[in-house]
């Protein structure tokens, strides 16, 4: 793909730091370019029915890498006079659109890229400086009839601009515009000043004709007042509209591993693969939506893994669990246990200043891509934020007999590969005695999230699957091996107030075992040995019990 031209105004070249930059056309069109390319461009028809309207401020607020910068890099370049945008969106869907001639390409774009800091930036003066000399010296230069002085303020720069070109307006597209906010060296103070730079930049000001904004918290955890109150915000929990162009939908997955088995030679990841690993995240209309990052890493490294980078939220959130240790861990084992957990999530709650109830720690959770939120319960997404979850269980002592149990699930899977009965009754009556215990027994949920808890190392080699369908019934749990298909393989029963031994035989009377066969003619895909687990809970006697019997040999055939 060629350069885009800049076009000129006499013999004006109309580009800078922030209006019209070319860096957002480059860095759209390597995206274009890229093999995993999704095409969300019908965005822009919503957003053009916006210009120059009443409803012409719109935030967007996502977790991080759901792809808000890309759409903020197709905006800037479908509306920037300065490129010849129809050598992209001329192959996009947005082309078909009525508004497609009349809108593209006919604004100066301001785009500002919030996350950008000066060379050892230790202020935020220093920060803030930096983006307003870059726009005064963009409008100097690029309207000179202006008579823009150095020590102006840039709203009264751009209404200078205004007033001196024919009402002239533009086209604001700001990119991550909390990313000062997760600073240190900022101030409560000058966040309010920053929030009032926004608002003294954009509201109510007749040179806008369309603002987008992006974040990843809601502008109301910053803006208590008035300030912001003009954007329309859109948020992945709470709002419908817009949620179909971040992150990637069923359908879209579907088509780009198609791509991915078209041009790779040996395709080590698999279609059910990417939904175990990235899919789950809510959408308001009831939607899920994958992480396209992980997504497009997975299929880009053919390997399935966690591509998950947002360290710094992580670790904020897991300083206010620890703080919070008594309310949250309990829920922290259901939630890794698979069971989703009540809760009542507010999004302008996500306080990363200020949490300090268990409602908030999920709420921010939640905003920040951790967890899933549904029907009034929250949930670990898929198994690439499990494993983030697991690790933090399995490496923090500060959460207490959670953490003791899940050390104990590497001891619980090799006792059971070894058949060591004694030990897994062990380990299940320390769950059990705890100081705190975990659950109160009174159903047979609660023995499985125990169950999944100090088994929890086994997902490090198994594709573990609850109330799986097999034979002809529904298994409490399936092992699959996933490093090794010579490896054995566990389907596992639980009893509450009943025998291990009739977990077994209800293992063997409903078939679940024939989940581990091929098809009709096919060649078994898992060839190991298969151990059906008993487990059962005498709930008179407080007591744990387990069985374990070999199923079938390691020669593909089942035992008589």
């Amino acid at each position: 793909m060629p350069r885009p031209r800049l076009k000129e105004r006499g013999n004006l070249r109309i580009m800078g730091n922030y209006l019209n930059t070319t860096s957002v056309y480059d860095t759209y069109g390597r995206e274009f370019r890229s093999p995993y390319f999704v095409d969300k461009s019908m965005l822009l028809d919503h957003l053009m029915q916006r210009v120059d309207t009443g409803t012409n401020y719109v935030c967007i607020t996502r977790p991080r890498r759901f792809g808000k910068s890309v759409m903020a890099n197709m905006i800037a370049s479908f509306f920037s006079c300065a490129f010849n945008g129809s050598i992209i969106f001329d192959q996009l869907k947005i082309s078909a659109s009525d508004l497609y001639k009349d809108y593209m390409g006919q604004y100066d774009v301001v785009f500002i890229s919030f996350n950008e800091m000066p060379r050892k930036c230790r202020s935020y003066d220093q920060y803030i400086e930096r983006i307003e000399s870059r726009l005064l010296k963009d409008l100097r230069e690029a309207y000179p009839q202006a008579d823009i002085q150095e020590e102006d303020a840039v709203w009264d720069a751009f209404s200078a601009v205004y007033n001196s070109y024919r009402s002239k307006r533009f086209i604001f597209v700001l990119d991550e515009w909390d990313f000062i906010f997760h600073r240190d060296f900022v101030t409560q103070k000058e966040r309010k000043e920053y929030v009032d730079f926004l608002s003294n930049l954009l509201k109510g000001k007749a040179y806008v004709s369309l603002a987008y904004m992006t974040g990843i918290l809601p502008i109301a955890k910053y803006s208590s007042g008035s300030e912001l109150n003009m954007f329309l915000e859109y948020t992945m929990a709470s709002e419908e509209l817009y949620s179909d162009y971040f992150g990637f939908t069923e359908e879209e997955v579907d088509d780009l591993y198609n791509r991915f088995v078209e041009n790779q030679p040996n395709p080590r990841v698999t279609r059910e693969g990417l939904r175990l690993w990235y899919d789950g995240y809510q959408i308001r209309q009831g939607k899920r939506v994958y992480n396209p990052r992980s997504v497009v890493a997975a299929l880009t490294n053919n390997n399935l893994g966690n591509y998950w980078t947002s360290a710094g939220p992580y670790d904020e959130i897991f300083y206010y669990i620890e703080q919070n240790t008594a309310e949250v861990r309990d829920d922290l084992a259901k939630m890794v246990s698979e069971i989703p957990v009540e809760a009542h999530v507010r999004e302008y709650a996500a306080t990363s200043m200020n949490l300090e109830t268990k409602d908030e720690i999920f709420s921010a959770m939640v905003v920040y891509g951790f967890l899933s939120y549904e029907k009034g319960y929250v949930r670990i997404p898929n198994k690439e934020l499990m494993e983030r979850f697991r690790d933090m269980l399995m490496k923090e002592p500060t959460l207490g007999y959670v953490h003791r149990l899940a050390r104990e699930s590497n001891r619980m899977l090799r006792a059971t590969l070894e058949g060591n009965t004694a030990v897994m009754t062990e380990i299940l009556e320390f769950a059990h005695n705890t100081e705190v215990p975990l659950l109160s027994y009174n159903r047979e949920t609660d023995l499985t999230a125990v169950v999944n808890l100090v088994y929890l190392s086994a997902r490090d080699t198994y594709r573990v699957e609850r109330e799986d369908k097999s034979g002809t019934g529904y298994v409490d749990f399936i092992f699959y091996p996933e490093i090794s298909h010579e490896a054995d393989g566990i389907v596992l029963e639980l009893k509450i107030n009943d025998t291990p031994e009739r977990a077994l035989q209800q293992i063997k009377d409903k078939k679940y075992a024939l989940k581990f066969e091929g098809k009709l003619g096919e060649m078994p895909k898992y060839t190991g040995r298969i151990l059906g687990v008993g487990i059962g809970y005498d709930k008179e006697t407080k007591r744990h019990s387990c069985k374990i019997e070999i199923l079938r040999l390691g020669t593909g055939h089942f035992l008589p």
